[in-house]
């Protein structure tokens, strides 16, 4: 008599254990839900004009030699009551040369007043390659680095270059995405605000 499998003689067929699966799917839910996140973030598009720049404060460290009045940090809150010029750059990128020296004259115009400040934040970069570029164009304002880029995904920055106006309320008055064409733009649109 021959042994026939029977569902008592067959091997048995081991599944991967539970703890694996559940970690599996634990993976494709959190990837799921941040390419879910990222995609709605896309559609939103950068911070636009009228928005209030409360919900996007930050505190960000200064490279060493672009202090703002000392202090090794600035703060946008700190700044209320002040015209504010963010500039997001980085050293890579082609487009932010040629607006550099446009952004240094129109910071050393108004500087003396100290109703102006420009903050440079350096996106994705690296610190020495960020410090060669502040000084081959002779940058003075404050600049920092954008840490983890949590400055950037506030404002939901395309690319860079990228400058938001800020009135001295902290609401976004004028955007401009891509490189400045003259110093002469960049001083109309904060002349516009000094006058309000």
């Amino acid at each position: 008599m021959t042994e026939e499998n029977t569902p008592e003689n067959s091997p048995q067929k081991r599944g991967m254990p539970l703890w694996v699966q559940i970690t599996v799917w634990s993976v494709l839910v959190a990837l799921l839900v941040v390419v879910f996140m990222g995609l709605q973030r896309a559609q939103e598009g950068n911070v636009q004009t009228g928005e209030e720049t409360g919900k996007f404060d930050f505190t960000m460290p200064l490279f060493e030699g672009y202090y703002h009045e000392g202090a090794q940090e600035i703060s946008l809150t700190d700044l209320r009551g002040k015209i504010v010029v963010l500039n997001f750059w980085a050293s890579w990128c082609v487009t932010c040369k040629d607006e550099a020296v446009e952004l240094e004259e129109a910071w050393r115009y108004y500087q003396p007043d100290g109703e102006v400040v420009f903050i440079g934040i350096d996106y994705v970069d690296t610190e020495p390659e960020a410090r060669v570029y502040l000084k081959r164009y002779d940058i003075t304002y404050p600049n920092g680095p954008d840490m983890g880029t949590k400055i950037s995904q506030a404002f939901r920055i395309q690319g860079v270059p990228e400058t938001y106006f800020l009135d001295r309320d902290g609401v976004v008055k004028h955007v401009q995405l891509g490189p400045f064409q003259s110093t002469a733009q960049i001083m109309s649109i904060i002349d516009a605000l000094l006058a309000e």
